[in-house]
């Protein structure tokens, strides 16, 4: 089955706590912490595998979660890191943001691998608080949330040249004429239902990929036969070849046929509308007055169309027809697909803590430094908690409770807690 959209969620494992722990041995006076780190959760990591072309393997699960970090312990024992996950997924994955919409990554590259979420980072043990004036610190750090997202692929297969038409025009029978493709092939519509890939040889060991999609009719924009869906598999092509079937047997005008097909895609999107595109007058092998198809090829050669007639059954005027596409392909520059960058943003974090007033006597503490220290401080251990006040007045909490004229007496919510202030 082809498949060439999914969605689905995403849950990288999270850090594995940090351990309190001091060392107890007999005749070892003060041992002092030996409390180990957490292991780093496993990251969702997507991997491109060229032997797929589509993305029904991940179609089956709502959640894909890593494994998470395994906690510290005693003897300063780090713990284990947590598995990354791997999903393979075909050359031309485009991966998004499903909530927010965002693009995210353009898989192309064979072995091609994105982060799609990042495990949490393992928390430090006690260990790591020791210093000159603190010789026995009795908090370690919980490890941080491994990322949580929704996530939608997108599969634009990669070809060079795209095939288009009405349906039964014979682009399935030109694709299979010129390259080991096998596509279904019927005098029935919609014979095709998915994009077929062919591997094109020309020249001397040349050669250049081409795909045929579900043929389009008149409407394709607003829904009508299989739609326009198909359409994206041509965004990555260099330029188009429209077969038209010349000898008119199923009683439709050639040349109309061509413009409500250019029409259709003049309305999906300007880089398709934009691309070169080629004619193919197939089926002259069951036309009877050449007349008409001289006729038919002079209109289109006067709109500035390069045209070829063809017979895909017989493979008359393919040879020609390839060899031109592979001379005009190596004049076309590659399309240039704009990557997600990664930003790495290295915050101030005094002024990313501020105060919501929720009452006229009660502020909430918020922030990300508040909510990175949030995340690794357990709440059940007092000295954790106090090393969190520690923190919080060193990066100005007490000059930020000053500049919103908190008073004394009123309620300052961090967290799960909350505070009378006293000044």
């Amino acid at each position: 089955m082809f498949i060439d959209e999914v969605e689905f969620k995403v849950k990288a494992g999270d850090g594995g706590n940090g351990v309190v722990s001091f060392r107890r041995e007999k005749y070892i006076d003060q041992g002092g912490p030996d409390g180990g780190d957490g292991g780093d959760g496993g990251s969702i990591i997507l991997q491109v595998n060229e032997g797929l072309n589509t993305l029904a393997d991940l179609r089956y699960n709502n959640i894909y979660q890593a494994d998470k970090g395994q906690n510290g312990s005693g003897k300063n024992q780090h713990g284990k890191n947590g598995n990354d996950f791997y999903l393979e997924v075909p050359p031309g994955t485009m991966v998004y943001d499903a909530d927010k919409n965002d693009f995210l990554a353009d898989l192309k590259e064979s072995g091609a691998e994105y982060v799609v979420a990042k495990g949490g980072k393992g928390g430090r043990g006690n260990t790591r608080f020791k210093k000159s004036t603190r010789k026995a610190p009795r908090f370690s750090e919980k490890g941080g949330k491994g990322e949580f997202k929704k996530i939608r692929l997108e599969l634009k297969v990669l070809a060079d040249v795209g095939l288009v038409g009405y349906p039964n025009v014979g682009k399935s029978t030109l694709i299979s004429q010129v390259s080991q493709a096998k596509p279904k092939i019927a005098s029935y519509h919609f014979t095709t239902l998915h994009p077929n890939l062919g591997v094109v040889k020309y020249g001397d060991y040349k050669s250049f990929v081409m795909a045929d999609i579900p043929g389009i009719i008149e409407g394709a924009h607003q829904g009508i036969g299989l739609g326009d869906e198909f359409l994206k598999h041509l965004e990555r092509t260099k330029l188009l070849v429209h077969v038209i079937d010349a000898a008119g047997i199923e009683g439709r005008n050639p040349l109309e046929d061509f413009e409500k097909i250019n029409y259709e895609i003049e309305q999906y999107n300007d880089y398709l509308a934009s691309l070169t595109q080629i004619i193919a007058l197939n089926k002259i092998d069951l036309i009877v007055d050449e007349k008409k198809l001289q006729q038919l090829k002079e209109k289109l050669t006067e709109k500035g169309y390069q045209v070829f007639t063809i017979s895909a059954a017989t493979g008359s005027g393919c040879q020609e027809l390839m060899y031109y596409l592979g001379e005009a392909l190596a004049e076309i520059p590659d399309r240039e697909i704009i990557q997600a960058e990664e930003i790495i943003i290295r915050p101030d974090f005094v002024d990313e803590l501020y105060l919501d007033k929720l009452a006229a006597d009660k502020f909430e503490l918020k922030g990300s430094l508040l909510d990175n220290y949030l995340e690794k401080t357990d709440f059940n251990n007092e000295a954790a908690v106090k090393r969190l006040m520690r923190v919080l007045k060193h990066h100005g909490l007490n000059d930020l409770l000053d500049k919103n004229e908190v008073q004394e007496g009123d309620t300052v919510v961090i967290g799960p807690l909350e505070f009378d202030y006293i000044e």
